[in-house]
């Protein structure tokens, strides 16, 4: 799966900042500095799955902006940011179509969860199928298969498949995979990197090429390289 973004905000060390972080997790990334200019730039067939949007843009604001993308017919989910945390505020923006909002100052790793968290709805997070190269999860039927190969996997470990093809070729953090797995009581054992060594063994080492990678001090993707 993969994901184009267009950030949208008019300090350039914020535009900086998320760039950066957002491509550590396998994103494209756009940006722009004014209202005007992201207009331009999306029109009615907008080329991206997600718009951060700043509220406080010069000329047209991001207020402004947001109605007019979703009066142009844009349907991707629009995460707004703001310094301003009045409940007015965030009701003119969710009213205005908004799908979410940030308030500043933020953490880089809050935003990109919230950022997440709509991908998988837009992108489907009950997909019927998953395709990532050769590999194919049907997940209605829960059967996995590489190369017209069918792989065995347990119940924990459809699910470890399931989050890694949905959010390919980001990367998925720890944390996410236990809340995931076992919300808030994962078990005291490493089960996490146990259930992980079985899903690469059945998924990747029959084959000749490896799909599933591991990120050292970050996390798990999945991508067809």
């Amino acid at each position: 799966m993969s994901v184009k973004i267009l950030v949208v905000d008019d300090n350039p060390d914020i535009l900086a900042n998320v760039r950066d972080f957002f491509e550590m997790k396998g994103w494209t990334v756009e940006t722009a500095t004014s209202g005007t200019a992201a207009a331009e730039r999306i029109g009615p067939e907008s080329p991206y799955d997600l718009i951060v949007l700043d509220v406080g843009l010069p000329g047209m604001d991001g207020f402004t902006l947001c109605r007019h993308l979703r009066l142009q017919g844009v349907r991707a989910p629009i995460v707004m940011l703001t310094a301003r945390d009045s409940i007015d505020d965030r009701v003119e923006g969710l009213s205005g179509g908004a799908d979410d909002y940030v308030v500043k100052p933020f953490s880089l790793r809050e935003l990109a969860a919230r950022v997440e968290a709509h991908l998988r709805r837009s992108f489907g997070g009950d997909a019927a199928r998953l395709t990532v190269g050769d590999l194919i999860f049907d997940v209605a039927a829960q059967r996995v298969t590489r190369g017209g190969v069918e792989i065995k996997l347990n119940p924990t470990g459809l699910k470890i498949l399931k989050t890694l093809m949905l959010r390919s070729p980001s990367v998925v953090e720890r944390g996410e995979l236990e809340e995931i797995l076992w919300q808030s009581s994962p078990p005291d054992s490493d089960s996490l990197r146990s259930n992980l060594y079985l899903v690469r063994q059945a998924v990747d080492k029959p084959f000749d090429r490896a799909l599933i990678r591991t990120h050292p001090g970050l996390g798990w993707s999945i991508a067809a390289r």
